[in-house]
C-alpha cells in the first residue's frame, strides 16, 4: 500500500510541505491520537509527601508536550512505523523524534507536527488539535476550552484521569462525576452545545458512566478522596427517588477500600485562607508504569466555559495545601456515610 505523506526538504525550509508517496513500512492503520493507556499499576502511599511532585519537572517538558509527544507516539505505531522509519522519512534524526514523543523539546515546530500528522495519515482535524498543543507546549498553565472537552480526538483529561493511580477531589456544588449514578447523570447532563443530537449526549452519559470503572476494575484500581460541599446533597437533580438512589450509591461506594467520601458541612463555613474554591481535581500517575512513571502531577479545574490545567511545583503545593485544610474541616468517613444515608432516607420519607 502506499502512503501520500512523505515530506521532502525543499530549498526553502519554511515552505509548504512537498508530499510524495513512499511505501507503508508495515500493515496497519492509525486508530485514533487518544487511548486509554495502559493500566496504571500498584497503588502508591506516599502520596502529597513531597517526593511525587518533583518527578520529571524536566526543563522544557509540560502537559501539552507530553501529550503531544504521546500521541504522535501513538500515531506512529498505529501505522507501523519504526522510529528509525518515521525519522528518515521526516528527515529527522532518531535522538531528536524520541525528545519529541517524551515531550522534552524546548522548542516544537507547526511544520514538524503538521508533517508527522501527514504522514502517520491523520485527518485534518487531528492534526490540527496536535498543532495546537504545539502552540501551547511552553506553559506550565493550560487552558483548555469547553468546546474541546466532549470531542473525540482530544479528550486530554480522561486519557490522564484513566491512567492516574489516586485522585484527590473536591467538589463544591454537584455530586463528583466518578460517583454519580446513571439517573442523576440523565438529570444533570443536558445538551451542551446548539449543534448537540440525542444521540451526543447518550454518548456523553454512557463515557460519564464507564469512567467510574477506574475505581472498580480489578488489576490496580485508583485510589481517590471525595471532599463534598453539603450543599450538593441538597441540592435536587431530577426527582426525589432519583437524589436518594443517588446518595446511597455514594455511602456504598465509600465502603471500597480504596475509595474515601468525606462531606464538609455547612457548620463548616469557609475553613483556611482560599476562598472561596472552586472544584478541582489532583491526579497522581503510578511510579511503576513504563509510560507514565515520569509524569508529574496534575491539578485539572473547571469553570462554566473551560477547563485549566497546572503543573507547577508552585500550584501543587497550593492545591494540596487547600486539600489538606479542607479535609481537617470535613465529617471523618463513617459519618460522613451516615449522612449520605440519612439525607438519602428524607428524600423518600
Amino acid at each position: 500500500m502506499l502512503l501520500p505523506a512523505r515530506r521532502v526538504r525543499t530549498a526553502q525550509r519554511d515552505s509548504t510541505i512537498q508530499l510524495v508517496r513512499t511505501h507503508r513500512p508495515q500493515s496497519g492503520r492509525p486508530s485514533g491520537i487518544v487511548r486509554n493507556g495502559p493500566s496504571p499499576g500498584p497503588l502508591r502511599t506516599d502520596l502529597g509527601k513531597g517526593s511525587s511532585m518533583e518527578r520529571s519537572d524536566r526543563p522544557g517538558s509540560t502537559l501539552p508536550r507530553r501529550h503531544l509527544g504521546r500521541a504522535l507516539r501513538e500515531a506512529r505505531e498505529g501505522v507501523g512505523f519504526t522510529l528509525e522509519q518515521a525519522a528518515r522519512e521526516m528527515e529527522m534524526s532518531k535522538t531528536a523524534l524520541i525528545r519529541l514523543e517524551k515531550g522534552h523539546n524546548e522548542k516544537v515546530k507547526l511544520r514538524d507536527v503538521e508533517g508527522f500528522g501527514r504522514l502517520y495519515e491523520l485527518d485534518d482535524t487531528h492534526i490540527e488539535d496536535l498543532k495546537e498543543l504545539a502552540q501551547q507546549a511552553a506553559t506550565k498553565s493550560w487552558w483548555n476550552e469547553t468546546r474541546r472537552l466532549f470531542r473525540g480526538g482530544f479528550t486530554t483529561y480522561l486519557r490522564l484521569e484513566s491512567v492516574a493511580s489516586h485522585l484527590s477531589t473536591f467538589q463544591p456544588s454537584i455530586i463528583p462525576g466518578l460517583l454519580q449514578s446513571l439517573e442523576y447523570t440523565r438529570a444533570v447532563e443536558g445538551p451542551f452545545f446548539s449543534e448537540d443530537t440525542q444521540e451526543d449526549l447518550e454518548r456523553r452519559i454512557a463515557l460519564r458512566i464507564r469512567r467510574a470503572a477506574i475505581l472498580t476494575r480489578r488489576n490496580s484500581p485508583a485510589s481517590a478522596e471525595f471532599l463534598v460541599h453539603e450543599s450538593a446533597l441538597h441540592t435536587r437533580a431530577g426527582s426525589a427517588s432519583v437524589m436518594s438512589a443517588q446518595l446511597r450509591h455514594m455511602a456504598d461506594m465509600s465502603t471500597l477500600s480504596n475509595v474515601s467520601v468525606r462531606i464538609l458541612p455547612f457548620a463548616a463555613g469557609f475553613p483556611g485562607k482560599w476562598n472561596p474554591v472552586l472544584p478541582y481535581i489532583i491526579l497522581d500517575f503510578p511510579e511503576r508504569s513504563r509510560e507514565f512513571r515520569d509524569e508529574p502531577p496534575v491539578v485539572y479545574t473547571e469553570t462554566t466555559t473551560g477547563s485549566m490545567f497546572f503543573e507547577s511545583a508552585a500550584d501543587l503545593r497550593i492545591y494540596r495545601e487547600i486539600h489538606e485544610t479542607l479535609r481537617h474541616a470535613t465529617l471523618d468517613e463513617q459519618r460522613s456515610r451516615d449522612l449520605l444515608r440519612q439525607i438519602a432516607r428524607r428524600y423518600t420519607s
